[in-house]
């Protein structure tokens, strides 16, 4: 998988402004059931925010590379307790990266 450029970066920065939160990791941090549930929203959505609760034993940072490892994704960015990751959907790909 190659890596995303600057530029694609900040063209997928802009398109998951609009997003919300569709997963929450807190105490237990990355679990297998997480990990493949992640996996399975990357193929469907390729986009996704995350939200890492405060009770988490991880730093976000930490989070943000252990499950762009896990799910073989990019990560777009990663503020406070949000991250971002992309992957392309192998099926039906969406976003049309410039």
């Amino acid at each position: 998988m190659e890596k995303i450029t600057s530029k694609q970066r900040a063209y997928l920065r802009r398109l998951a402004n609009d997003l919300d939160p569709i997963f929450q990791i807190g105490k237990s941090g990355v679990t297998p059931e997480v990990t493949k549930a992640i996996s399975d929203a990357l193929e469907a959505r390729e986009l996704i925010k995350i939200n890492v609760l405060k009770n988490c034993l991880y730093t976000p940072k930490d989070i943000c590379y252990v499950l762009s490892e896990r799910t073989r994704s990019d990560v777009v960015q990663q503020i406070g307790r949000k991250i971002v990751l992309y992957r392309e959907s192998k099926e039906n790909p969406k976003i049309i990266l410039p």
